[in-house]
């Protein structure tokens, strides 16, 4: 089977990217070739450009198998599939305890468990062999990945629109279902309402939350939170660095109290422990934005009883967490399509970047059929 030729986005390891053609070789035992249909651009995205390149970017995407590897049965060619970036394995410590997010062969645990990216030389440009973003590079038309890393989906669900569950929405979500645990009646925040926020916003409404209250510091993307669920909004103050107006803002609509469960999503590092100021004594802090860098924060923001809590892709079990997504959004609990606010072609690769950091858009994607 021959190799075949992909136009992607390519960092360059230091803050740019070029557009350019790499050759895609063809599917060994345990792997498959997916032709991408689209891809989510997410914060993550825009912070890969200064990790170390030239390597393929993206990791949120869905498309069509194009080709099989050996050993390979549960996938049929053409067959559209969502792809995953935690790879489990299936069979360590953690994938058999039900923390498949976290599995030892991804995290590099257990080298014996063999790696979760496809063989050695998957992927070339200008004569040389390239790594992709999370294993995946879903900003490229073809992409080559190990079997794990793919969910078969439903006939109606277009990848298209499935594409952006592979990350954003499934740790929303999952964060406010599987880690936080939500129970109906639930006061939720939400702290920065672009993809990974919004989604939590849904799933804080899917779960029954009480009152679901959103922060940002941009207008509109308070007016999208209303859309999705929220019952109130906060605009967060720009002379406010350690959220004390926020915090008194928040106990007034919460009778003083602060709320059940807050969760960060704005990837600030200077907001990495603002939850803990938001909710109340006994309450959960969660910071789903996997901001990165030092921070010091009071001890007193942990009183009384909190607890703070930085979940990995919202607790995602693949063959647990998919299915049920798919059924949400089948059900029209989950709303895709307004999550979805702009669409754009590979080569309008920065202009989406750019509406994604000033906030204009929610969800981004990247097409390519």
């Amino acid at each position: 089977m021959p190799a075949v030729t992909s136009l992607a986005a390519i960092t360059d390891g230091r803050g740019g990217y070029v557009i350019d053609t790499t050759e895609v070789r063809a599917p060994g035992p345990g792997e498959v070739r997916v032709r991408i249909a689209a891809s989510g651009l997410c914060h993550t995205d825009h912070q890969s450009l200064g990790w170390e390149g030239p390597m393929v970017m993206g990791h949120e995407g869905a498309g069509y198998v194009e080709a099989l590897g050996p050993g390979v049965e549960h996938l049929a060619l053409g067959s559209p599939v969502l792809l995953n970036w935690a790879i489990p394995c299936g069979r360590c410590p953690q994938c058999t305890r039900g923390s498949a997010n976290v599995c030892d062969r991804s995290m590099g645990v257990d080298p014996s468990l063999g790696s979760p990216r496809a063989g050695e030389g998957h992927t070339r440009w200008q004569g040389r062999a390239i790594q992709r973003a999370f294993n995946l590079g879903s900003f490229s038309q073809y992409s080559l990945v190990r079997a794990e890393a793919l969910t078969p989906l439903p006939a109606t669900l277009a990848p298209e629109r499935a594409c952006i569950l592979g990350c954003g929405v499934m740790t929303g979500v999952g964060s406010v279902i599987n880690v936080a645990r939500v129970q109906p009646g639930d006061c939720v925040a939400v702290v920065g309402c672009g993809g990974v926020g919004l989604s939590a916003v849904q799933g804080a409404r899917i779960a029954g939350a009480g009152r679901v209250i959103a922060i940002d510091r941009h207008p509109a993307a308070l007016e999208r939170a209303r859309e999705f669920g929220a019952t109130h909004t906060l605009l967060a103050p720009a002379d406010d660095p350690a959220g004390e107006q926020l915090a008194k803002a928040l106990q007034a609509i919460t009778d003083g109290r602060g709320a059940d469960f807050a969760f960060e999503a704005t990837g600030a590092q200077g907001l990495a422990f603002l939850p803990l100021k938001l909710v109340r004594h006994g309450g959960t802090a969660l910071q789903l934005s996997g901001a990165h860098g030092e921070r010091t924060v009071s001890m007193f923001d942990f009183w009384w009883d909190k607890r703070y809590v930085v979940p990995l892709y919202g607790g995602c079990q693949p063959e647990r967490d998919f299915p049920r997504l798919f059924c949400w959004v089948a059900e029209g609990q989950l709303d895709l399509d307004r999550l979805i606010s702009h669409t754009y072609r590979l080569h309008d690769l920065g202009t989406a970047i750019e509406d994604m950091l000033a906030g204009r858009s929610a969800k981004g994607v990247i097409l390519f059929d």
